[in-house]
């Protein structure tokens, strides 16, 4: 089971948001960044299908790896370095 522990709407309209991937109590607490392009409209209301992960981090609490990945979503700038450094599949 996933959790949002964060979002925000880009300007193009995307959203950014840091998504916890552990179970509620399980310790480490693993998050990632995910950038969520189809965010409106009838494709994007699919709960099934998660973005993929831009940067993930683990750490002893949720309030540990917000903080951790709290600059990477704050800043657009940051966000579309993220987007560029990832692979093309």
């Amino acid at each position: 089971m996933s959790e949002v522990l964060y979002e925000r709407m880009l300007p193009e309209g995307a959203t950014v948001r840091i998504r916890r991937l552990t179970p509620a109590n399980g310790v480490p607490v693993r998050a990632v960044i995910e950038v969520d392009r189809r965010n409106s409209g009838p494709r994007g209301i699919d709960a099934r299908r998660t973005p993929p992960p831009l940067m993930a981090v683990e750490g002893e609490t949720e309030q540990a790896v917000v903080a951790a990945l709290l600059p990477f979503v704050e800043e657009d700038g940051a966000v579309a370095r993220l987007m560029a450094q990832r692979p093309v599949a």
